[in-house]
Order: structure tokens, then C-alpha cells, then sequence
């Protein structure tokens, strides 16, 4: 791995960082056991407590008015998705992992399940580390996910950007994540001023964000509660 890596574009501190990179117990066993999204949407909504990232969503969104309506501007994507999934990820910022991230994804591109999928999310991720915006020590979620709305590597070296113009992008910055997710959701085709709920133009840009249909429903209804 360490060959491939390198051939595509890998440096030495990314190399490092996999060599030093161990198998993730934790990892493999929350990949195995996903049950929230089995859920019907009542369900799910209930479970991962939908009133409170509402409420706590709309507070947020009348405390920083105009950062959100900033983001809205730049990317046309609304407050209260964004919030949505703030809340949803990681419960406004609350608890953003507490796994090695390097160690993740190289578990999960080496399990037979889904290497495919996470491979190149290795590679974002030791070049994330060559670039300085995470190191081998970085801490996210158990799939190696970042900072507070929780970005696969690949995805965050693509579409990561410096929301609060400090030079570097850190997802465990809030302005920096925001705007990178708002950033990604315009990049894969969120049309500003359209709807976003199910059947309406945006609804197919929230499932490149989850695979999971109860989610993309979730988000939509949430998003829907705090900007109404």
C-alpha cells in the first residue's frame, strides 16, 4: 500500500503515518453494526433526537444570523441543512470521535468489505497528513470521519476549504467545517433558491452526503423546522 500510495503523489510524512497506522478493533466493529439506519424515519428521528437538533438548531442559526446567511450567499445552501447536519453528526460540535483517523480508514481499505469505497479515502488522508490539515495523531469518528459535520478524508481534501481565512483548512474548526460542507453540497450540484425536500431539486444532492434514505429524509425535515 505504501507503493501505491506513493506512486499516487504520497509523500513522506503520509507514508510515515500509514506505516504507523494499526488495525482498528473499534472500527470493524461499528462498520458491522449500523442498526440506526434500519430504522423507520419516526424511529430514527426519535432516536437520534430530532426536537432537540431543531431547537438547539434554530438558536444557533438566530445567535450567528449573518455567518449563515454568508454561507447562503456564497454557496446557496440554506441554514438549516447546514445546522441539520452539524446536530446530526455530531451533536452541534459535542463529540466528534474518538478513533485514530489513519488507522481507520486504512482498516476499513483493508477489510475485504468495502475496500473499494475507502481506498481513496486512505490516500486523502495521508495527504491530508503531507498537507499538515491532520497529522497520524488526528482523532475522528470510528469510519475516520472529521471534524464537526464529519468528512471522509477524500472528501476533505476536495472539497475542504478556509472558511475563516486563517490559511489552512480544520474541520475541527466550525466555520471552516460549515463552509466546506456547504462547499461540497454546491459542488455536487445544490441549486441555491430550489427546494430541498423529497422530490424536490435538491433532495438528490442531501444522498450525496448519506447513502441512507432515512437520513436524507431526516436531514430535509430538520433543515425544513429550523428555517421555517
Amino acid at each position: 500500500m505504501a507503493e501505491e500510495a506513493r506512486s499516487e503523489g504520497v509523500g513522506d510524512r503520509g507514508i510515515a503515518a500509514l506505516m504507523g497506522s494499526s488495525y482498528s478493533k473499534a472500527t470493524i466493529s461499528a462498520d458491522r453494526n449500523q442498526k440506526s439506519f434500519k430504522y423507520s424515519l419516526d424511529k430514527f428521528l426519535q432516536v437520534r433526537g430530532a426536537d432537540t437538533i431543531v431547537s438547539q438548531g434554530r438558536s444557533r442559526k438566530k445567535k450567528n444570523a449573518s455567518f449563515y446567511a454568508g454561507l447562503e450567499a456564497q454557496y446557496g445552501v440554506p441554514a438549516g441543512v447546514l445546522l441539520a447536519i452539524h446536530g446530526m453528526e455530531t451533536g452541534f460540535g459535542g463529540f466528534m470521535g474518538d478513533t485514530n483517523v489513519v488507522s481507520a480508514i486504512a482498516t476499513l481499505t483493508y477489510d475485504c468489505r468495502r475496500s473499494d469505497y475507502f481506498r481513496p479515502h486512505l490516500i486523502g488522508a495521508l495527504k491530508l497528513v503531507d498537507r499538515g490539515s491532520i497529522s497520524a495523531a488526528s482523532i475522528g469518528a470510528k469510519h475516520g470521519e472529521l471534524g464537526h459535520t464529519q468528512f471522509l478524508p477524500g472528501n476533505a481534501l476536495a472539497y475542504g476549504v478556509d472558511g475563516n481565512g486563517d490559511g489552512k483548512v480544520d474541520l475541527n474548526n466550525v466555520t471552516d467545517a460549515l463552509a466546506s460542507t456547504a462547499n461540497f453540497l454546491r459542488q455536487k450540484g445544490w441549486q441555491p433558491g430550489k427546494g430541498y425536500q423529497e422530490g424536490e431539486p435538491n433532495f438528490a444532492v442531501i444522498k450525496q452526503w448519506n447513502a441512507a434514505t432515512v437520513y436524507q429524509q431526516a436531514i430535509a425535515l430538520m433543515g425544513a423546522r429550523i428555517d421555517g
